[in-house]
């Protein structure tokens, strides 16, 4: 899979930034299931300066998709992603491993802008 090394060498960094916001990347390999097919599970996050996760991707657990959608909303989604401090979590579309840490440092960034601008 494509950046399946380069995720998991990644396990375990943390990066405190100078404006007092942190994040950090756990991965780990796993057998493919159903609800992890590409094998990692994973957890990468953002945090502000009261270690607050204000952002981040993980796989850790369900996140229903919406009712409106084709499966009546009984389908369970894995990889999702929080889009702030009190998101319960919305369907991310993992495609590869290279565009989920790609979708992760823009993310980063634009939580910050959005932060910084209010």
């Amino acid at each position: 899979m494509k950046g399946f090394d380069v995720l998991l060498s990644m396990h375990g960094i943390q990066v405190h930034r100078d404006d007092g916001y942190w994040w950090k990347i756990e991965v780990w390999r796993v057998p493919p299931t159903k609800e992890r097919p590409h094998g990692i599970r994973y957890n990468m996050t953002l945090h502000n300066k009261f270690n607050k996760r204000i952002f981040g991707f993980d796989n850790a657990h369900a996140v229903k998709s919406p009712k409106n959608n084709r499966f009546g909303g009984k389908r369970c989604q894995y990889d999702h992603i929080h889009q702030s401090a009190f998101d319960q979590g919305t369907r991310y579309e993992f495609s590869d491993c290279y565009s989920l840490l790609q979708d992760f440092f823009s993310g980063i960034d634009a939580t910050i802008e959005a932060i910084e601008r209010k």
